[in-house]
């Protein structure tokens, strides 16, 4: 059980986030069909194909390097808002690494917490407005509030971000193409919000060592 992340486990990290992706391709789509344009699964898909690829080789420079690299291959691969928005997350925490070699659960709390802040920004957002958000936050807050035990903190995370994501069930979206919808947005799952939940699903899992699917 990991105490800290090196670069290879970040890595490690990204290879399952392709793997969820890909798998929950379908099931995202279909969220992102009822309220989006229907490409959500096949975007997020695409964009941890190519950071797949790259991840083994980007890690060799370090975690602050492989963040960055990891943020500019989803900007440039994946379509719409999401690309900018996940690019941003990891870009954010890349600059919050700096140089260490490794993240203890309170580095890697700062560097969420930096990507999280990115996210709001370029996304101009605030929780309660049934975007991905309201998964990365309640995420964020389980996670430092669990201490200083990465997989007690990843864990809970984990059960946080699933949690945020059913919660965005019932809010009334007020961002992006879903806010076209208006009170029809009402009882659907954000599509970002599910994909923010299975990044936290394979952070879990990478720090535990566990798969749970």
């Amino acid at each position: 059980m990991n105490t800290a992340l090196t670069a290879t486990d970040l890595a490690a990290w990204l290879h399952r986030c392709a793997a969820l992706m890909e798998a929950h391709a379908e099931e995202l789509t279909s969220l992102d069909a009822a309220i989006g344009d229907a490409d959500h699964g096949a975007n997020m898909s695409r964009g941890f194909r190519a950071v797949d690829g790259i991840a083994d080789d980007a890690a060799a420079g370090g975690p602050a390097a492989l963040l960055k690299k990891a943020g500019m291959t989803l900007v440039s691969t994946v379509g719409g808002a999401s690309g900018p928005l996940y690019g941003t997350l990891l870009l954010r925490m890349a600059s919050a690494a700096g140089d260490a070699e490794s993240l203890d659960a309170a580095a890697l709390g700062e560097a969420f917490a930096a990507g999280v802040q990115g996210v709001a920004d370029r996304g101009k957002a605030s929780p309660g407005e049934k975007t991905m958000l309201d998964a990365w936050t309640p995420a964020l807050e389980a996670y430092r509030g669990a201490g200083d035990d990465l997989a007690a903190a990843a864990t809970a995370g984990a059960a946080a971000a699933a949690q945020g994501r059913e919660d965005t069930a019932p809010l009334t979206a007020t961002k992006g193409r879903a806010s076209y919808l208006g009170e029809r947005s009402v009882g659907h799952i954000d599509p970002g919000a599910a994909s923010t939940a299975l990044l936290w699903q394979a952070l879990a899992e990478t720090v535990t060592g566990e798969e749970s699917r």
